[in-house]
């Protein structure tokens, strides 16, 4: 049976290192290695690494000579590790022996991604070098049933694969993000309107064939991953990955673990409904706008200004801050109420969790930074620890999958890969 959980430690919390989701040490017990444990250190040497030597092998993986040399022999025969041209056929070699060389193919297996927003759907297939093979992107309907949200999800997911070309039984691992808490089991709580259940209408059941490991996670929580893989946090331990577009999210992670909580419910920021001066859940986006909104209603802006002709045609927290950016006043006035905004915020995050960094995270990143230089100056007063550094994530709008790709390549890393050496050698 495939795993199909959203276990209390993710890919990336394994080890004491800093978070790394792909490509997180060495792999756990499994079939492929629990007779033969030389299998699975080779396997984890050669996972990411391109051409190898035996000699390389056997100083990565901790062997003798005699063991190392077996255990390839034996990945080799079973189709895992591919032998390549020798080093002098190469051209590195040119004395001597040649040394034989080896890698592990990035096309022997495949891993599936998705971001299931409330009206968003993205599927990304990926090698094991994470080169993309297909992406498919759809518009979803807020107003589906839990039925019709299946049936669309499935479709788009065959239409990915088909475009990928990869054979089904290729795939070693799947990884879908959703906007809601997932417990350990891949299900979401209830919600008081059902949101959190029509967002994830029982995704572990529904693709729980698809791989031999099919993790559903909270999309805040993939943002984290992908920035501890990718992006802003790489290297460190205590962090606040946040989701400020429409609503805030945050993907916590605290002494190199991604913390869920008993129902995955840790970094549901409903809890700013009763934080005075923020008040709600609502992203910075919805915040800009607002912002503007009552700067107008007071008359504090100019009745004929840049702003006021901006609100003629709709408010909109991109024109705001392209505005802002162009020099205008009030514009800029309402990037500086955002920033204080937005120091609240991470002024709770920081004496909750007490990150080193908050990264705000999304589509709305790319032209944030006015905003966040303005909370900076608001925010050491607010909080007794030390300030963390607030930064603009680089990942874009598709952090998210991104960061499903990094869970998936590093379920596919401890369990899939291994479970298909054991299919082979057993064959």
């Amino acid at each position: 049976m495939p795993r199909t959980t959203a276990p209390d430690t993710t890919p990336a919390d394994r080890g004491a290192g800093p978070v790394r989701v792909a490509g997180t040490g060495a792999s756990q017990a499994t079939a492929a290695g629990a007779a033969r444990p030389s299998l699975g250190q080779v396997l984890d040497f050669a996972w990411g690494r391109g051409p190898f030597t035996a000699t390389e092998a056997m100083a990565g993986a901790s062997l003798t000579r005699s063991t190392t040399i077996d255990a390839i022999d034996t990945l080799v025969a079973a189709g895992v590790i591919r032998e390549l041209a020798n080093a002098r056929d190469a051209g590195e070699y040119s004395a001597g022996r040649p040394a034989r060389r080896f890698e592990l193919p990035s096309d022997l297996g495949a891993v599936i991604a998705l971001d299931a927003g409330d009206t968003h759907l993205g599927v990304t297939v990926t090698d094991l070098a994470r080169t993309p093979l297909a992406h498919v992107r759809a518009d979803l309907d807020p107003q589906h049933t839990v039925g019709q949200r299946r049936t669309a999800i499935l479709t788009r997911l065959d239409a990915a694969l088909t475009a990928s070309g990869v054979p089904r039984d290729r795939i070693l691992a799947l990884c879908a993000g959703v906007a809601a808490p997932v417990a350990r089991n891949g299900s979401s709580p209830p919600h008081p309107d059902g949101f959190w259940e029509r967002t994830n209408p029982g995704l572990a059941e529904l693709l729980a064939g698809w791989a031999p490991v099919v993790e559903i996670k909270n999309d805040a929580v993939l943002a984290a991953a992908a920035e501890g893989d990718l992006g802003e946090a790489v290297g460190c331990r205590d962090y606040i990955a946040l989701i400020a577009g429409e609503r805030f999210g945050a993907g916590a992670v605290v002494d190199g673990h991604i913390l869920h909580g008993a129902h995955g419910g840790v970094g549901e920021m409903v809890l700013f409904d009763h934080v005075r001066g923020v008040d709600s859940a609502e992203g910075l986006g919805p915040a800009i706008t607002r912002i503007a909104g009552e700067l107008l209603a007071s008359g504090a802006a100019s009745p004929r200004g840049a702003l006021a002709d901006l609100d003629a045609g709709g408010l909109r927290a991109d024109r705001i801050l392209a505005l802002a950016a162009s020099g205008d006043p009030d514009a800029a006035q309402v990037v500086r109420g955002a920033g204080a905004f937005l120091a609240r915020v991470v002024a709770v995050l920081g004496s909750t969790y007490d990150p080193d960094r908050v990264i705000v995270c999304g589509a709305i990143a790319e032209s944030i930074q006015p905003v966040l230089d303005a909370a900076r100056d608001v925010l050491r007063p607010l909080l007794d620890l030390p300030a963390p550094t607030i930064l603009r994530s680089r990942l874009g709008a598709d952090i998210v999958l991104e960061g499903a790709v990094s869970t998936a390549l590093a379920a596919a890393r401890t369990v899939g890969l291994p479970q298909l050496v054991a299919q082979r050698l057993h064959a």
